[in-house]
């Protein structure tokens, strides 16, 4: 496929919701019809899941028809209509895949003008079955994370798919993805073209904004789904020996499966007076918690960006994270946050931090001015400039 050109705009022309609907439409797409793993409905939605319905909302406002088929979400409806745009949930978590791309390829979502194929860990072969624009939208490469969640056979076979049997079929396939951290991996690992991988970054909502009063005693908090690749073990552990220095809580919100063994494990270490388990919060809350905290701390082993930490910058809270790609993009090392590569270099850095007041408020200054270039509208308007690259070449059958 030749190269695309990049869109990003400048910013003396920021992108608007009609600025997307033109685009769009001088492209000839008027339905865009979009494959993913989970819904934000289903109760393991994570930053995936915001990142395409934020887009597709945006798309949508922009006078676009977008439907987005997912897996069944617990207790929700297999139809549904969220923010202008259609939802239908169908199959379990595994079946969906080839019971999507078979609705897709029989027409039975009914007709489109382009497809988005979103890849989290297991892909639907676009490529074989949809003709037409399509895009696929991946994220991160999951390698490090197969063990994690799956039993070693299980995780072989998931490496195998994610790196060895899947890429081929993409060779020729527009590639849109979170950071230029990411997309390195992507070459790398997945053997993808340069020309042909695009980095959009993911935006922040206007209600992450704003610096509040900041706790009267040092607070770490972290976000995200409970489950093995966040490593949220590990962050509590670190926290002991933390506290060992600076008498510090943690608080980590986010719902998930491993929630048991966290529980169990502060309960071990005696942490039930310092350590917090909040569950999902609402957003009024999170908020709050972003503004009041001291330093926000990621630990996952894999990330397309880290959408928290970008968050928690908004609100005037700079981060502790782990250098993996996606974060290593989301923050930046000695300005807005510190990385760190190691259990040590974690406990050390959250140390110096804490106890740093100074650090601290320079670099709570400094990723909330960066925040403040990361919008939504330039994520979906530069996620459609892509979509409709793709859409004019194979118009003009090149």
């Amino acid at each position: 496929m030749p190269e695309l050109p990049e869109f990003a705009l400048s910013a003396d022309a920021p992108p608007t919701v009609g600025k997307i609907g033109d685009l769009a439409a001088e492209a000839g797409i008027g339905r865009v019809h979009m494959l993913a793993w989970r819904d934000l409905a289903d109760v393991e939605a994570g930053g995936s899941e915001i990142h395409a319905s934020t887009v597709a909302s945006l798309w949508a406002q922009a006078g676009v028809e977008v439907t987005i088929r997912t897996s069944y979400a617990q207790g929700s409806p297999p139809e549904t209509t969220r923010d202008g745009y259609r939802v239908i949930r169908r199959a379990g978590r595994y079946l969906v895949f080839p019971r999507a791309a078979f609705a897709e390829a029989t027409g039975r979502h009914g007709p489109r003008d382009a497809l988005v194929e979103i890849w989290n860990g297991v892909p639907f072969f676009s490529p074989v079955w949809a003709r037409g624009p399509r895009v696929t939208w991946l994220h991160h490469v999951h390698t490090e994370m197969w063990p994690l969640v799956l039993t070693p056979r299980l995780a072989r076979i998931g490496q195998f798919l994610e790196s060895r049997l899947a890429p081929p079929f993409y060779r020729r396939t527009a590639v849109v993805t979170l950071s230029e951290s990411s997309k390195a991996m992507l070459l790398q690992r997945l053997g993808f073209r340069d020309e042909n991988v695009h980095v959009v970054v993911p935006g922040i909502s206007p209600m992450f904004s704003g610096v509040g009063e900041k706790s009267e005693s040092p607070t770490v908090l972290a976000v995200g789904r409970l489950m093995p690749p966040k490593a949220f073990d590990e962050l509590i552990e670190a926290m002991v020996r933390v506290r060992e220095v600076v008498p510090a809580t943690l608080t980590i919100v986010g719902e998930g499966y491993a929630r048991d063994a966290l529980e169990n494990q502060i309960s071990r270490l005696g942490a039930e007076q310092w350590c917090q388990l909040s569950g999902r919060v609402d957003d009024q809350t999170l908020v709050g918690l972003y503004r009041s905290s001291w330093v926000v701390a990621a630990t996952s082993k894999s990330e397309g960006w880290g959408m928290t930490l970008t968050e928690a910058a908004a609100c005037g809270t700079p981060a502790v994270a782990t250098r993996i790609a996606g974060h290593c993009d989301a923050v930046s090392h000695g300005v807005t946050g510190l990385l760190v590569d190691s259990p040590n270099g974690l406990v050390e850095a959250l140390v110096s931090v804490l106890s740093n007041p100074e650090l601290r408020d320079r670099m709570a200054e400094a990723a909330r001015r960066r925040a403040l270039g990361f919008t939504w509208e330039r994520t979906a308007y530069d996620t459609m400039a892509v979509l409709a690259s793709v859409a004019r070449r194979t118009r003009h059958g090149s």
